[in-house]
């Protein structure tokens, strides 16, 4: 099958349609030796004359009727279809898929993009749960939520929250049971609350640090969960210590309901990134997203 260019068919359906050289050159903005030409070459790529050319006028061969007939139906979807992504280019809609933690997707996600559907209800915003490390090129997101230090260097890194500091916490039920951790090589007698990260499988090293010494330790317990919600709710069940965001466990601890333990080893990350491909062409719904997340200075 010969390759053809879609501007040779669009030029053969409108002087079959108008049955006229000179009529069709003024719908496609071009002269009529250019659209003749045009007209020639299509013929010489299918091998098959598609048009009679007589003084009066022009009109379809059989091969151009049959051609034409199969062709034109489909033409208006086309243009349909190039319309609408001219209205995208042009006005906020559309679909912008975004993988973030599910701390990330409660506490600034879903906080700053509910005003973005309430404005533009051609937008649709579609939020992936995911702790994994994935490619979300290949994974056709528009962008993805980290931290600051996570984000890989060929993406453009907006920053959309403030530094994070994390809290190792129980509740006082659990730690009346046993004496409360000084230093992170304690926990090894303690009963934590495990994250399972997908990308290898693997269970979340809890990471400290203090007065430049960092340290990773790696925890044992019952409960084993991959979300953020189900560690913090096993803590204040009283099954054991959870490493978790700070703000998550203010409200908890301001009403007695949980205990921080370790304050001066909980270290701060740089704080939520939405990155995204910097060769990436931004549609306005995409960069009203952005604009909504990226924080002032």
């Amino acid at each position: 099958m010969p390759h053809i260019d879609f501007n040779h068919l669009q030029a053969f359906i409108l002087v079959a349609r108008e049955r006229s050289f000179t009529r069709a050159a003024a719908r496609l903005g071009v002269t009529q030796s250019a659209l003749s030409h045009t007209i020639r070459a299509l013929e010489a790529r299918l091998g098959v004359r598609l048009l009679a050319r007589t003084t009066r006028g022009v009109s379809p061969t059989e091969a151009g009727e049959r051609l034409y007939a199969s062709l034109e139906p489909h033409y208006e979807g086309i243009g349909s279809a190039l319309a609408e992504l001219d209205d995208m280019r042009d006005k906020p809609a559309g679909t912008i898929r975004i993988t973030a933690h599910d701390h990330a997707a409660s506490t600034v996600l879903w906080p700053k993009l509910s005003s973005v559907l309430a404005a533009w209800p051609d937008i649709r915003i579609e939020i992936d749960i995911n702790y994994g490390m994935i490619d979300i090129v290949a994974e056709r997101f528009d962008a993805g939520v980290r931290l600051g230090d996570q984000v890989a260097k060929d993406m453009v890194a907006v920053r959309i929250a403030p530094d994070m500091r994390m809290a190792v916490v129980g509740s006082p039920g659990y730690l009346a049971r046993r004496p409360a951790p000084i230093a992170p090589q304690d926990l090894t007698a303690h009963l934590c609350v495990n994250l399972r990260l997908p990308t290898y499988g693997g269970l979340y090293a809890w990471e400290f640090v203090r007065d430049g010494q960092a340290l990773q330790v790696q925890v044992e317990g019952q409960a084993i969960f991959n979300t953020t919600p189900q560690i913090l709710q096993a803590a204040l069940d009283g099954y054991g210590l959870a490493y978790v965001p700070d703000d998550l466990v203010e409200d908890h601890v301001a009403a007695g309901r949980l205990l921080r333990v370790l304050e001066d080893w909980c270290p701060t990350f740089p704080g939520y990134h939405l990155y995204y491909p910097s060769r990436r062409q931004a549609s306005p719904a995409f960069a009203l997203v952005v604009e909504a997340l990226r924080v002032h200075s």
